[in-house]
């Protein structure tokens, strides 16, 4: 039977009613307008292209001066050409561009792909060179890719297009690719050719000026060729949208995705080479979690991805079985499924026993099933079709070393021919070189994608089943929580009226107890005896903490004392902060009741430039920073958010209990991280905030936030939200 590739949905709305970037995927004519007679340049090749791989419309060369370029009967303007024109690929020098993108306009040219480069990635002049253009194209209604692109592909037999200056055509198949990188959409299409990855259309997006990754999804996602979308990103723009748009396309088609700058040093080479700021790191994770985008590590993983996405179903569940003829592939295999969250699922009884009848004596019918070196053709055939049948089973590896003595070819048919018998997903790895090239060409013609370690093909499959995951997840809206944002306000204020950027303690406390976040309790001492009275009010035993403009961390300044009994401990607990903080930079003390035992949290934000709030919860206390088990979502953060939050930290274990311990109240965890997510949406003016530590208890009522602080932006900050399209 034939497989399904990852996901066969997605509705074609376009029938009868063409879409705007029809006029660059699908034009019936195409200007090159930059048409070169020489060999080797841009102008030439991508004529060449055109011509060379059949375009089935109508090709126009433009120049100056050439009567007749490539064969084809050259005009030297656009508006010189007598019939309609869809889409100009412009290769003219920068200085001409704007030009040439005025005489497209008057001339009703729909698309625009613009080759040159030397705008906004240059700064300077160029980032107006390309305001410029990019009002010329809205002015006329038309579609730009570029500037500074490779240019564009579909393979679509009806259309044919290759109006890139690479020199390699992929094959028709499911993958919609976008790379915002012109040198590497080159590698890119060389490699989907040698891997048999099928390209339904190409896009090297370049300066994203006006056609975007968001642009670009939201058209596969109506496109029925379009089963994968694969994208190389180097910036975002505008990643809010993009989460509205993954959020709703991955329910229907996977995507997945690499995106550079992951380090300060790759962030800032991505932002010269773009004219763009890459984000944090962490927020990229976070906005791809939340929208169900598969992100790949390196461009080599990105492709193990596809190949898998792109040939096989998605696992119905996490189970697998592993087919070898060598024990340590097998274990490698095992070990690598195990460490990434699939289970080595056990054989039934009856399964075991039907592959003991077929295999060699000294033959595993354990998962992994080790068949042993003289297994050939036949035997790889029964045993993965036995495996196959296990309803404990959801998907295989099939891994094969070739002997001297057994032909690779030969099993990698028996392979096939056993999986097109299934609806189960299988995966396959063929390792070393001989004779493997001709079993890799074999399975790939039975769209199985081959690995070529074990390790590999496990990474790949367990990319399958977080989409899985991700697919089966309802999509809830975020709660809203009836709160005193009036209460909020005024407090927030008064630091303002006061020139403070950073809130007090009791301003913090009437922000946090506006939103429903409990604090405990606290009075402010501006003296010994003050404190000694406030102490006396709130109950012993308390704990000491100083209140100071100056100070952010009190603990790195030795201004905080806990578990204090009495009052010649708060005495010298005083007399120590104020001698450690210094007298004339301490405002007084906050006295607190002492809340002991629970398990320390945090939860805290920090408000990023391009996504907006970054929502954090982990394991708290002083070592936060040193320990670093925390996990970060963007605002909005939903119920499933949070509770995802919580179960993925490493120290979870610690919440849920150990050695008899009872587990923490993880629905008050949940709702306090819920409730700040939507208290620094409300108020974007705050920059930072910690809730640090969250005490967390068994009992709900006893949860308890015992500190926190809230940084608020300066008043003359940029909106820190508001960039142009991604």
């Amino acid at each position: 039977m034939t497989k399904p590739a990852a996901a066969e949905t997605g509705t074609d709305i376009r029938a009868g009613t063409p879409e705007p970037l029809d006029a660059i995927f699908r034009p019936r004519s195409i200007a090159v307008i930059g048409a070169s007679r020489r060999r080797g340049s841009i102008g030439y090749e991508i004529l060449h292209n055109l011509v060379e791989h059949d375009f089935q419309g109508v090709v126009f060369p433009v120049h100056p001066t050439a009567k007749v370029i490539h064969s084809i009967k050259a005009y030297p303007s656009v508006l010189e050409i007598p019939d309609p024109v869809d889409l100009a690929v412009v290769v003219v020098p920068y200085r001409h561009v704007l030009q040439v993108a005025e005489e497209c306009g008057r001339k009703g040219v729909r698309g625009l792909v613009v080759i040159t480069a030397g705008f906004r990635e240059v700064g300077g002049e160029g980032v107006a060179r390309e305001e410029a253009l990019l009002a010329i194209v809205h002015r006329y209604g038309m579609q730009l890719v570029g500037p500074n692109c490779m240019g564009v592909i579909n393979t679509e037999p009806e259309v044919s297009m290759n109006a890139t200056f690479a020199p390699t055509f992929p094959p028709p198949g499911p993958i919609g690719f976008m790379s915002q990188s012109g040198a590497l959409g080159v590698t890119i299409l060389d490699h989907a050719r040698e891997l048999g990855l099928g390209v339904s259309m190409f896009v090297s997006v370049g300066n994203k000026a006006d056609v975007s990754g968001n642009k670009m999804i939201d058209y596969w996602s109506r496109d029925p060729r379009t089963r994968l979308i694969v994208m190389y990103n180097e910036s975002f723009g505008d990643p809010r949208r993009f989460t509205r748009l993954a959020r709703r396309v991955t329910k229907e088609k996977p995507i997945l995705a690499v995106k550079a700058g992951r380090t300060r040093t790759g962030a800032k080479a991505a932002s010269s080479h773009t004219g763009a700021l890459a984000g944090m790191d962490v927020a990229v994770d976070a906005l791809f979690e939340q929208c169900g985008v598969i992100r790949a590590t390196t461009l080599e993983e990105l492709f193990d991805f596809a190949m898998a996405f792109s040939n096989q179903p998605v696992p119905r569940g996490d189970r697998v079985a592993i087919i070898t003829n060598a024990g340590g592939p097998g274990i490698l295999t095992a070990d690598a499924c195990e460490s990434l969250g699939l289970e080595i699922a056990s054989l039934t009884d009856e399964t075991r026993a039907r592959l003991r009848a077929e295999v060699a004596e000294e033959a595993s019918v354990q998962n992994p099933v080790d068949l042993i070196a003289s297994a050939d053709a036949a035997t790889y055939r029964v045993a993965l079709d036995i495996v196959l049948q296990d309803p404990n089973i959801d998907a295989a590896i099939a891994i094969f070393v070739p002997p001297v003595q057994v032909d690779a070819g030969a099993v990698a048919a028996g392979i096939a021919e056993t999986v097109d018998r299934h609806d189960k997903t299988v995966l396959g790895c063929l390792m070393g070189k001989k004779g493997v090239q001709l079993g890799v060409t074999e399975l790939k013609r039975h769209s199985i994608p081959a690995f070529m370690f074990p390790e590999s093909a496990a990474r790949a499959l367990a990319a399958m089943c977080r989409y899985r995951r991700w697919r089966e997840r309802p999509l809830v809206e975020p709660v809203r929580f009836e709160v005193d944002a009036e209460g909020a306000a005024q407090a927030i204020a008064s630091a303002r009226q006061d020139g403070r950027e950073q809130l007090s303690l009791a301003e913090v406390e009437e922000v946090l107890g506006a939103y429903g976040i409990p604090l405990a309790g606290s009075r402010f001492a501006a003296t010994a005896d003050a404190a000694v009275a406030a102490a006396e009010e709130l109950g012993w035993p308390v704990a000491l903490k100083v209140e100071s403009a100056a100070v952010v961390h009190k603990t790195d300044v030795g201004g905080v004392r806990l578990g204090l009994e009495d009052e010649d401990e708060l005495r010298a607990a005083f007399a120590a902060i104020e001698s450690a903080v210094g007298a004339g930079r301490m405002e007084g003390v906050r006295v607190q009741r002492m809340v002991e035992s629970g398990r320390e949290t945090v939860i805290g934000m920090t408000n990023d430039r391009l996504f907006g709030p970054l929502v954090m919860f982990g394991l708290g206390g002083i070592h936060v920073e040193v320990l670093g088990d925390v996990a970060f979502r963007i605002a909005p953060v939903s119920a499933i958010d949070a509770a995802e939050m919580v179960r993925s930290l490493r120290g979870y274990a610690l919440l849920a209990g150990v050695r008899g311990e009872r587990a923490v109240a993880f629905d008050a965890l949940e709702e306090a991280i819920l409730r700040v997510s939507q208290l620094v949406l409300e108020f974007p003016e705050i920059a930072e905030m910690d809730v640090n530590p969250f005490l967390a208890f068994p009992e709900r009522e006893r949860c308890v936030a015992v500190d926190g602080r809230i940084r608020l932006r300066p008043t003359d900050a940029n909106d820190l939200t508001g960039e142009r399209n991604a």
